[in-house]
């Protein structure tokens, strides 16, 4: 159940990022490719059974404890994943914990059994070991290089405008990938099916060449007839097809993560049985197995069963969507150094090859990646062209690495190459570069982490085993049930918050412009609070209060600034579509605050910094003026809190005097001072801080009128009152 919700990313992001067809539609196409994969993955299940150990070096209480503490560990380790919405390999979860918990029993018998062998590498199958993880490591390179490639190509060769390319070429570009797609995913898969006979393999395997030629011709020409004949868009054909060839793949390469080690303990079982001891080494594991179809089908019937039902599942999916989306929208990630070093580097290369290429060429490449209003109805994240590329590459690379033997990471490979069609495909614009790749690196990371995480895991959960015996098996057991139903009121509790966001998305106009002006009188509440208690503090030199109130000034700057850079665009998105006049105001309304703001910001750490470095306080003349400048801002601020409050505005021109008058009072203020520094009766500092609060204040007092003017017109107020007049 944890392993598919994590593992349906690989073979449904491609069909759900393109709304090629009803979710239903998709996961029943997704189901049909696991079933059938499930009958193609015997060959894989000897990885958990002689892959990373030797068998024969250890007893069935040995090989039983590897295997335990690897379920353990793997069920927790996976669900956590799950719960955050973090694709993560299963494979490599596998292998780790396997290796972990290996090693450690293996030297647990060597330290308490002075009869065992004491090298450690007769008990590890390190080559095959080190093959499978190079191999894995490998197949994120190459998952990355081949999307990429094939994403550029296909655009040259499609463009986004590619209805009338497609016409052209687009029988021909389906037979292709559908004939890669039958070739690894069913004659390649073919190899180790328990319902095709050794004479109909070996024949197929003779007669591969012209099989593939006669299915091309075949497909081309049945998609030529779909397309011309009966007007189907057969871009939606090959979407569907590689969803269900991925998902067979998938259950091929990955059946042996989730059933491997039940299988393999339920063969020691019956070894050590017909043996009669339990201290019976286990070399009969390294035998060819052939698993029971009914393991398999019952198996498969639990994945396909999670892939319906599993919400950690659409979890996860929605992480990869998000990051290879064409269009802009609120980023999970933020920026951080390493992607905005990437996106430097990246914009450098890109600007040197633009310079080395002719200038045809360059303007060529460009107008094939020009942007159109693809499937903006359905609201895809990105067209059915990029999807195809996805799911062709990736399950070629699957399968036959599936073929070879080879366990890859499926999770690598479907991400790797759909954040590489992504990055060729220039989703990735300026706008959301940084915050992309921050996403890919920490996927990319908890990789990485997967691998630590898992041998260590598997090697404390392993000698908690061997020496608590029935007693730790019990409290880790009882505390792997406590995590799953912990993780489960997380992950629950985190669907909720987002449920309240998207619900949040669709309130209508009139209560967002309300909850919009509560909140802007809240803010301008407690900025007014701030400020006299600043001045009053600097009066009698307060270092704890102007501390305190730096801190609350700094935080509402902050709070601000997230506004505008995380909340802005869901609101905008929240508005009708015909008001622009609107989001032209709230823009405004939000950038003044976040202006006035700043300039509290200021005052407040002008002011703790002056008072903490223990200098002279400012003259009774001074205070006097900032005691002036306080009455007249904290009455214009009352004000405004007050016609925020009650949406009224009635008085607003005569605040607009007051203001005026305000401004009187600032220039009246910088005179004095200056005379007062002319005169030596002010120091340096303490003239500076004087005229840098006067001049914030100043700031403050500015934008703050053109905030309430613009939040008159978001109210739609300014426009009643036009009316009105009009009408008298």
């Amino acid at each position: 159940m944890v392993g598919v919700s994590n593992d349906a990313v690989n073979f449904l992001n491609s069909a759900v990022g393109s709304k090629v067809a009803a979710r239903w539609v998709i996961l029943t196409v997704a189901s049909i490719g696991i079933l059938i994969g499930t009958l193609t993955s015997n060959g894989m299940m000897e990885i958990a059974r002689q892959g990373i150990f030797n068998p024969g070096m250890f007893t069935f209480h040995d090989v039983m404890i590897i295997f335990l503490a690897v379920m353990i560990c793997d069920v927790v380790l996976l669900d956590m994943f799950n719960t955050f919405g973090l694709p993560t390999s299963t494979t490599v979860a596998l292998i780790f914990e396997l290796l972990g918990a290996a090693i450690l029993v293996a030297l647990f018998k060597i330290w308490t059994d002075p009869a065992a062998a004491s090298d450690i590498s007769l008990y590890i199958n390190s080559a095959r070991a080190l093959t499978m993880i190079s191999a894995i490591l490998a197949s994120i390179v190459v998952a990355f290089i081949c999307g990429s490639f094939v994403m550029f190509v296909s655009r040259l060769l499609f463009s986004f405008r590619y209805k009338r390319a497609f016409r052209r070429f687009g029988a021909l570009w389906c037979g292709l990938s559908l004939t890669a797609i039958a070739y690894f995913a069913i004659f390649k898969g073919l190899k180790d099916s328990t319902v095709v006979s050794k004479e109909a393999i070996t024949w197929i395997s003779a007669n591969i060449q012209i099989l593939s030629l006669a299915f091309l011709a075949l497909s081309t020409i049945v998609m030529g007839i779909l397309q011309f004949i009966f007007r189907i868009n057969i871009l939606k054909i090959i979407i569907l097809a590689g969803t269900g060839a991925l998902a067979l793949a998938f259950a091929g390469n990955d059946l042996v993560n989730f059933i491997g080690v039940t299988m393999a303990g339920i063969d020691s079982y019956q070894i050590a049985s017909a043996a009669g001891s339990v201290n019976i080494t286990m070399e009969a594991l390294a035998e060819p197995v052939r698993v029971n179809p009914l393991y398999l089908l019952i198996a498969g019937s639990i994945m396909v069963f999670a892939l319906w039902f599993s919400r950690k599942a659409r979890t996860v999916t929605n992480t990869e969507v998000n990051l290879a989306r064409q269009g802009d929208g609120v980023e999970r990630f933020d920026s951080t150094p390493a992607s905005r070093a990437l996106v430097r580097s990246a914009m450098t290369l890109g600007k040197q090859f633009s310079a080395i290429m002719p200038e045809r060429v360059n303007r060529f490449i460009d107008s094939r990646f020009k942007l159109t209003n693809y499937d903006r109805k359905q609201k895809a994240a990105f067209d059915q062209i990029r999807a195809s590329v996805n799911l062709t590459i990736a399950a070629l690379l699957i399968a036959f690495a599936t073929s070879l033997r080879l366990p890859l990471s499926t999770t690598y490979v479907t991400f790797m190459v759909a954040m590489a069609t992504s990055l060729s495909d220039r989703a990735w614009g300026r706008e959301s570069a940084v915050y992309r790749i921050t996403g890919v690196l920490t996927v990319v990371s908890g990789w990485f982490i997967t691998g630590i995480v898992a041998f260590s895991a598997g090697a404390i959960v392993a000698l908690l085993l061997m020496w608590g015996g029935k007693i730790a098996m019990a409290a880790l057991l009882i505390l792997c049930v406590l995590l799953l139903i912990n993780s489960a009121k997380l992950h629950k509790k985190r669907e909720k918050m987002h449920q309240e966001e998207a619900l949040e998305l669709e309130t209508e106009k009139n209560s967002l412009i309300k909850d919009c002006n509560d909140e802007i009188h809240n803010v301008f509440e407690h900025m007014s609070r701030i400020y006299s208690q600043t001045l009053h503090g600097l009066a009698i030199e307060d270092r704890k209060m102007l501390k305190k109130l730096y801190k609350e000034a700094t935080e509402l700057y902050h709070k601000e600034k997230e506004r505008r850079v995380y909340e802005m665009l869901p609101t905008l998105n929240k508005l009708h579509e015909d008001a622009v006049d609107t989001g032209h105001y709230f823009v405004q309304v939000n950038d003044y605050l976040y202006e006035v703001s700043k300039s509290l910001m200021a005052i407040t750490k002008g002011s703790y910094e002056y008072i903490d470095n223990n200098h002279e306080g400012l003259s009774q003349k001074q205070l006097e003026g900032l005691q002036d400048i306080d009455k007249a801002v904290s009455e214009v601020y009352a004000n405004i809190v007050e016609m925020l409050r009650t949406s009224d505005y009635t008085n607003f021109d005569e605040t607009l005097a007051k203001r005026d008058d305000i401004f009187d009072l600032f220039v009246d203020n910088i005179k004095l001072q200056i005379k007062r520094v002319k005169s030596k009766e002010s120091s340096t500092r303490n003239s500076m801080l004087f005229l840098d609060i006067v001049s914030e204040t100043k700031t403050m007092m500015l934008q703050s009128r053109n905030m309430m003017r613009a939040q008159r017109l978001f109210l739609g107020l300014e426009e009643v009152e036009k009316k009105k007049i009009t009408h008298r």
